[in-house]
């Protein structure tokens, strides 16, 4: 890989993490504060993260595996999602808000797996090279997190109440407006089915890679993908909002810690492969969720605010160690044909089917433990906490794996 296609690609993932960071962390505050959303008012919003992943295998499968340049789906997808973004900058009520979001992210979703696709395509070992790559996502999330908190000021106490975080929706249209234009300057990703046999329906929307599920070990994977992002579903839809609801000063800044911490474990995912293999190196960052949210629970803004920090800082544990190992043991599992197709498959399972059921539950649990407008923070991070035990056990008893991620590949 030549340094202007490194620099491509890795402008082309700060983007797109970027985009993400810079309006999702906080939507959950601004649903709440700005748009006066209840629980489950606010868990439909966020649901529509999961529905958008839900319906981007199909459009992977439909697409970019057989007809056209991923690439510019790419590009095509993020100007459309600007306009929709700037949609929602305007929206003034839940009602009004809601079916732009849910448009937006029918659009969105598919293209984690696109970039993931761009990327993948231009490696000749991505389980070495992919993470130098995806880094730079990260740090795209965090400078969306420090320009709101630090630079704007837009979720400080009294910007919040003037309505201040609907600026994060234009500054992430102003951004996917950028990625939309530059995607046509990436690397070009052809189709990689382009047989000229009769196309099967199954085929044609992708679901060649539901074969992949005939491996029990990789079924396992899938059913774990599901369930993990139940409690995962709490930290997105609850974290910025528990911050600022029991007096965090600049939450979002301080959410970028666990970005942070994402870069270093990211560089180590190759260390862990290697030495440890997939079983592990996944068990950890499913185990590292339920710590994190017991240190959520018993932690405070004041004297034991340093368990907050702590439980934000485990996010490089929770995140790489569970999502960018399953991406690279997805790819290796998935064979040269449907490399696309298997990537959009583990975002159906994971922030498709996972998170709609866990943003449903979020939703139901923290109106449930609210009483006059107080939350039991104590309770609503329990339950999550036991719910990521309990996957790391079913994980634990039933995957079997060899050392080597390598030893997955085809």
């Amino acid at each position: 890989m030549n340094t202007t296609i490194r620099f491509k690609l890795s402008f082309m993932m700060f983007l797109e993490f970027f985009i993400w960071g810079g309006w999702f962390v906080t939507l959950g505050t601004f649903l709440d504060k700005n748009l006066t959303a209840s629980g489950p008012e606010i868990g439909a919003v966020f649901s529509t993260q999961s529905w958008g992943a839900i319906i981007a295998p199909f459009i992977i499968g439909l697409i970019a595996d057989r007809y056209f340049n991923a690439e510019r789906i790419l590009g095509i997808l993020h100007i459309i999602g600007a306009i929709l973004m700037y949609q929602m900058y305007n929206a003034t009520n839940i009602s009004v808000f809601y079916p732009y979001v849910f448009g937006y992210m029918v659009l969105y979703m598919p293209t984690l797996a696109l970039v993931n696709s761009v990327s993948f395509n231009q490696m000749g070992d991505p389980e070495k090279e992919f993470s130098s790559i995806r880094i730079w996502g990260t740090l795209g999330w965090i400078f969306a997190g420090v320009l709101i908190s630090y630079f704007f000021h837009w979720d400080s106490q009294a910007s919040t109440a003037n309505g201040a975080l609907k600026n994060t929706f234009l500054l992430s249209a102003i951004a996917s407006l950028v990625l939309g234009l530059f995607s046509f300057a990436l690397p070009k990703t052809p189709p990689k089915n382009q047989s000229t046999e009769k196309v099967k329906v199954s085929e044609i929307l992708g679901l060649d890679a539901l074969k992949l599920l005939k491996d029990k070990n990789f079924l396992i994977f899938f059913i774990s993908s599901v369930l993990i992002c139940i409690p995962l579903a709490f930290y997105y839809q609850n974290a910025n909002l528990f911050l600022s609801k029991i007096g965090v000063d600049n939450p979002t800044g301080k959410m970028t810690i666990g970005q942070a911490s994402e870069v270093l474990f990211l560089l180590a995912i190759p260390v862990f492969f290697k030495k440890f293999g997939f079983k592990k190196t996944i068990l950890v960052g499913m185990l590292a969720w339920t710590v994190r949210y017991l240190l959520f629970a018993f932690g405070n803004a004041g004297e034991l605010s340093f368990m907050l920090i702590l439980g934000i800082a485990l996010h490089g544990i929770c995140y790489d160690f569970f999502f960018v190992s399953g991406q690279i043991y997805t790819n290796s599992k998935a064979g040269e044909k449907f490399k696309s197709s298997a990537q959009g498959l583990i975002t159906l399972a994971t922030y498709g089917v996972g998170m709609l059921i866990g943003f449903i539950v979020a939703g139901q649990i923290t109106e449930t433990y609210k009483t006059n407008g107080l939350e039991d923070w104590k309770m609503i991070w329990t339950i999550p906490a036991v719910i990521a035990a309990f996957v790391a056990l079913l994980f634990i008893l039933l995957f079997k794996d060899k050392n080597s991620a390598s030893s997955q590949q085809n």
